[in-house]
């Protein structure tokens, strides 16, 4: 078999293990309330199933991205993928939902693997198959952008047709076939660091990734009330958490997080800024809307899933659209268009709040498809133009921890908002802050610029 046609398959499959995690991160959204009706939990309390899955893909992605830099990206991604297809296995037979989030959490850390591992290999699939590395790149970044936007049309089905634990289930055939493609067709790896466990341990700065994850918990469980009594005291504990994790890594050698990275690389600073600000209003909708539709509006989560597809259609149908469109007039102006489009869905979503209308729920769900599909492209390609090749790995894992640290910031804000009941003045209200949310991101890419080569 010549080299293009390996590299295509490798692709493939580096695609289909970098879909998993906005896939696993987006199915759940239909299932919220067939969990809370399973397990006799509040809207707060359910939220936590996605919370899990994001906190430990937000604090994995980072991490993952460094040992692929440092010990191979292949072995990573299937070490990752093996861990994905025992967790799902297992994860259907939980007896409760503590469990069940242990499970998702296991899920996100073997996903996490994926997409950083993908951005190391490319170099090296270009070179296989004698091509620039913005093809195999470009399908990579279409998996990663559309495969979120299908997760609520594949979910609804699989929770109407199986139940909640076809969620998982799905799974363990989609990894295991990762597995064997990478292996069978991807390059191997180059000559990475190697080194003792006790070494890999003392390097992985465990204190700051501990620091990060607690200062998350703490001021995210103050904000859901989970302890009213306590609430103030989570949230200074968290908040001291969060500058103690800065100074860690200012200080540690190789940090977690690079933070320093951040301060001498502007144009990265701002797409990761602009990126989360995108998700969290992105996914205001994503998790909102579902809910809404099913309480408020009564339908079956297998109507719903449907009543999302247009979303997941028109995402995937302005991908390619929007690689070309880079091509012909640059990241910038297309980044900066799919933002005014992603203000005017956001606008446009308040129409909720006076109908139902199958054909309304069809065509806004359509309209917010086109800016998730063309901003989220133009930040990826932004991500990779503002970063030298040495440090993709780990900046492809702080991109992708972007678009949780939003998805937990609107999961959060949902949890609050719906507190008082699911409702169409509620989703009034969440609309108004998509809309404040949409407005700063737009000045955040009016401010992007390309980094200069060096």
């Amino acid at each position: 078999m010549s080299n293009s046609p390996r590299t295509g398959i490798a692709v493939a499959g580096l695609s289909l293990g970098t879909a998993l995690n906005p896939l696993n991160s987006s199915m759940i959204a239909v299932a919220l309330v067939v969990l809370r009706a399973d397990f006799g939990l509040d809207v707060a309390t359910v939220t936590w199933v996605i919370t899990a899955f994001y906190l430990t893909s937000a604090a994995g992605q980072p991490l993952m991205g460094r040992l692929a830099d440092r010990f191979g990206p292949r072995r990573l991604f299937m070490l990752g993928m093996g861990l994905v297809a025992v967790t799902c296995a297992l994860a259907p037979f939980a007896p409760n939902f503590a469990l069940l989030c242990v499970a998702r959490a296991f899920m996100a850390l073997g996903t996490a693997t994926a997409f950083p591992s993908a951005v190391v290999m490319v170099a090296a699939l270009a070179r296989q198959a004698n091509v620039k590395s913005t093809r195999p790149l470009g399908r990579i970044q279409m998996a990663n952008t559309s495969a979120a936007a299908v997760g609520p049309v594949v979910g609804g089905l699989l929770v109407s047709l199986v139940g909640w634990q076809a969620l998982f289930l799905i799974n363990v055939p989609l990894s295991i076939a990762a597995i064997l493609l990478v292996r069978r067709f991807a390059p191997a790896d180059e000559g990475r660091e190697r080194g003792r466990a006790s070494e890999l341990l003392r390097d992985s700065d465990i204190p700051g990734i501990l620091a990060f994850l607690g200062a998350m918990v703490l001021v995210m469980m103050a904000l859901l009330n989970v302890l009213p009594a306590y609430r103030w005291w989570l949230l200074g504990s968290g908040m001291l958490l969060a500058v103690l994790f800065v100074w860690r890594e200012l200080r540690f050698s190789p940090p977690f997080l690079d933070l320093r990275l951040l301060g001498r690389n502007r144009p990265l600073l701002l797409v990761y800024l602009g990126f989360a600000l995108f998700s969290g209003v992105y996914y205001f909708a994503f998790f909102g809307l579902p809910q809404l539709l099913q309480e408020a509006g009564g339908y079956d989560p297998g109507i719903v899933g449907l009543l999302m597809l247009p979303l997941a259609a028109m995402s995937v149908v302005v991908t390619p659209l929007a690689v070309r469109a880079i091509d012909r007039f640059g990241v910038k102006r297309v980044l900066i268009a799919g933002v005014v489009l992603l203000i005017v869905a956001s606008g446009a979503m308040w129409l909720l709040t006076a109908s139902f209308a199958i054909p309304l729920v069809f065509g806004l769900t359509a309209l917010l498809g086109v800016p998730y599909g063309v901003v989220g492209i133009a930040s990826s390609q932004g991500m990779y133009l503002s970063t030298r090749m040495e440090e993709r790995g780990v900046a492809a894992g702080i991109y992708q921890t972007c678009r949780y640290l939003g998805a937990i910031t609107a999961t959060v804000l949902i949890g609050i908002f719906y507190g008082t009941g699911v409702n169409q003045e509620n989703w009034g209200l969440m609309v108004f802050v998509m809309l404040g949310l949409g407005a700063v991101v737009f000045v955040v890419s009016l401010l992007w610029r390309e980094r200069e080569k060096t």
